[in-house]
C-alpha cells in the first residue's frame, strides 16, 4: 500500500456496515454486523453506539479484547482491525456521539440509560487486496 490511511481509511468510509467482533465467556469470538462508526480519529479510534444492556456491552466489559471489519464489496477488498473497545457512559462522550434522530433507538433521549458509546482503539491490523494480505501495525503507518 502506497499511502496506507488514505487507502484504509476510504474503506472504511465507503463501508456502510462495520462489523464488529467481541470474545464471549468461553472464548469463542462473537461478530455482528453494525452502523458504521459515528465518528472515527485517523485508523487508531473509533466510536459507535449501542445500547448499554446489549449481551456485546457484557462481553465488551469482561474482555475488551476486539475486533473490526471493514469491506468494500464492489473490489473485493477489507480491512480488519484488532485492539480494545471500551463501553463510555458519560455524558461528554454520549452527547459527542449523539445524532438528531436518535430518539428511534433511545427513548429517552441522550441521557437514557441504555445509551452507551464503544470507542475501538486499534492496535493492528490485517489489509486484503488483490489476493493478497499485508499485516501492520497501527501506529506505524504513515
Amino acid at each position: 500500500m502506497r499511502d496506507s490511511v488514505k487507502t484504509i481509511g476510504g474503506i472504511i468510509d465507503k463501508s456502510g456496515t462495520a462489523v464488529i467482533g467481541s470474545v464471549d465467556g468461553e472464548g469463542f469470538p462473537n461478530m455482528k454486523a453494525m452502523l458504521p462508526p459515528r465518528k472515527r480519529e485517523g485508523i487508531s479510534e473509533f466510536y459507535f453506539t449501542t445500547n448499554t444492556s446489549s449481551m456485546r456491552v457484557k462481553q465488551y466489559l469482561e474482555n475488551p479484547k476486539a475486533s473490526i471489519y471493514f469491506y468494500d464489496k464492489r473490489f473485493y477488498r477489507g480491512v480488519m482491525l484488532k485492539g480494545t473497545m471500551e463501553v463510555l457512559t458519560d455524558s461528554k462522550s454520549k452527547e459527542e456521539i449523539w445524532r438528531e434522530g436518535d430518539e428511534i433507538y433511545y427513548p429517552l433521549g441522550v441521557t437514557d440509560s441504555d445509551y452507551c458509546v464503544l470507542k475501538f482503539t486499534a492496535q493492528s491490523g490485517r489489509y486484503y487486496s488483490n489476493f493478497r494480505s499485508e499485516d501492520f501495525l497501527v501506529n506505524n503507518l504513515k
